[in-house]
């Protein structure tokens, strides 16, 4: 493993690619501040990572609050003195047609996909720019690069996370902010476990226990992008199970 001499906040980060990229990273030598809302689960992961000889700490994080999203950005500059990377991982799915009119869900995956992201950009881009570097990771999906019904609110966040993380990336020539969008393909996650249609869920279900990679797979390859050499940007990676159409 290599030295990563960095201090990372990760969003999401209680279970999923949230926990394994919390795991790879503090196995390289960063130290992870950890943010989700199932603090239980976070405690026991800062309980491993800590006695595996890691460093990291949590905090309660409802990333659809921007106070939260404060918090964790400044539990890591008190702790650490700074930060040097946010990786915004928190993220839902439900999956219904637009004509099924679920606004309620609607709502929701704007909220923590779309207007998370955004809350964490305000909070760490001060940060980031006064100390004169810093990165934000975001994970997207390949649902905004193949489109198929059922997905058009939750590929539309995810489409909505890429154009803002580009625009960014043109806004921030100066050297100073790296952005990257990583999208993943089938993960063996929790993420359609929450899908309301019990037809729907299971049939995504059954697409992720066929097709689903590791989420360690993708937390490489957060870990890649982020050791990039200050001067080298990876701006958009996807990262799909070998099979998947």
């Amino acid at each position: 493993m290599s030295s990563m001499d960095k201090v990372v906040a990760i969003t999401g980060a209680s279970s999923g690619i949230g926990a394994a990229t919390a795991r790879e990273l503090a196995a390289r030598g960063a130290a992870v501040v950890l943010g989700a809302r199932r603090t239980d689960r976070l405690d026991a992961l800062v309980a491993d990572i800590r006695s595996a000889g890691g460093r990291a700490d949590l905090v309660e994080t409802d990333v659809t609050r921007r106070a939260d999203l404060e918090r964790l950005v400044a539990l890591a500059v008190d702790r650490y003195g700074r930060l040097d990377v946010l990786v915004a991982n928190a993220g839902v799915a439900r999956i219904a047609p637009v004509a099924a009119l679920d606004v309620d869900d609607w709502d929701a995956m704007i909220d923590v996909n779309l207007r998370g992201v955004l809350h964490g950009i305000a909070a760490a881009l001060p940060v980031f720019r006064e100390r004169g570097h810093g990165h934000f990771v975001t994970t997207v999906s390949t649902s905004g690069l193949k489109i198929v019904p059922g997905q058009a609110v939750y590929a539309g966040t995810k489409n909505a996370v890429r154009t803002l993380l580009e625009a960014l990336r043109q806004e921030s020539t100066d050297g100073v902010l790296r952005t990257t969008s990583i999208s993943p393909g089938y993960v063996r996650t929790e993420l359609v476990d929450y899908v309301s249609d019990p037809e729907q869920r299971e049939q995504a279900q059954q697409a992720m226990a066929d097709l689903g990679i590791s989420p360690d797979a993708v937390a490489r390859a957060i870990a890649f992008a982020i050791e990039q050499p200050d001067d080298v940007e990876i701006g958009d990676l996807t990262i799909r199970p070998t099979r998947q159409g």
